[in-house]
C-alpha cells in the first residue's frame, strides 16, 4: 500500500539536452521548463514504484507548475516528489524542483496505477 509522505529525489545535471534550446522550449541555454516537469514526473514515478505489483507501473495524469527561477549550464537539479493523497489507483503528489538548495519550481501532479500491458493493448486497440 502506497503511504502518504513516500518521497523520492531524482537529480540531472543540465546539459545540452536538457536546456530550453535543445528541448524546442526557448532560445537559451538554461535548464528548460519541459525538462523540469519531466524530472518531477520521474520523481512521483520512483517514489511509488516500489509499492506497484509485478506488471503495474503509473502514468502521468496532471501537472500544474512554476518555474520560476533559471538554472545554467553545469548545475544539479533535484526534483522532489511527495505523496500527498491516494484514492484506489489515482496517486497526488507536491512537487519541488530546486536548484542548489533554491526553489526552481513548484506544484501538483497526478498519476494513475495501471496494468502497463492492459494499458498498451487498449491504446494500440484505438
Amino acid at each position: 500500500m502506497i503511504e502518504i509522505g513516500t518521497r523520492y529525489v531524482a537529480t540531472t545535471v543540465v546539459d545540452s539536452t536538457n536546456v530550453a534550446s535543445a528541448v524546442g522550449s526557448g532560445g537559451l541555454d538554461v535548464f528548460a521548463t519541459p525538462s523540469m516537469v519531466a524530472l518531477m514526473e520521474k520523481a512521483a514515478m520512483l517514489a511509488v514504484a516500489p509499492f506497484l505489483a509485478e506488471g503495474e507501473t503509473t502514468v502521468g495524469g496532471h501537472i500544474s507548475t512554476s518555474h520560476v527561477a533559471p538554472s545554467p549550464m553545469g548545475a544539479t537539479i533535484e526534483a522532489e516528489a511527495v505523496v500527498t493523497a491516494v484514492e484506489g489507483k489515482k496517486i497526488e503528489f507536491e512537487v519541488e524542483a530546486r536548484c542548489d538548495g533554491k526553489t526552481i519550481g513548484r506544484g501538483t501532479h497526478l498519476r494513475f496505477v495501471v496494468d502497463a500491458a492492459k494499458f498498451l493493448a487498449r491504446m494500440l486497440a484505438q
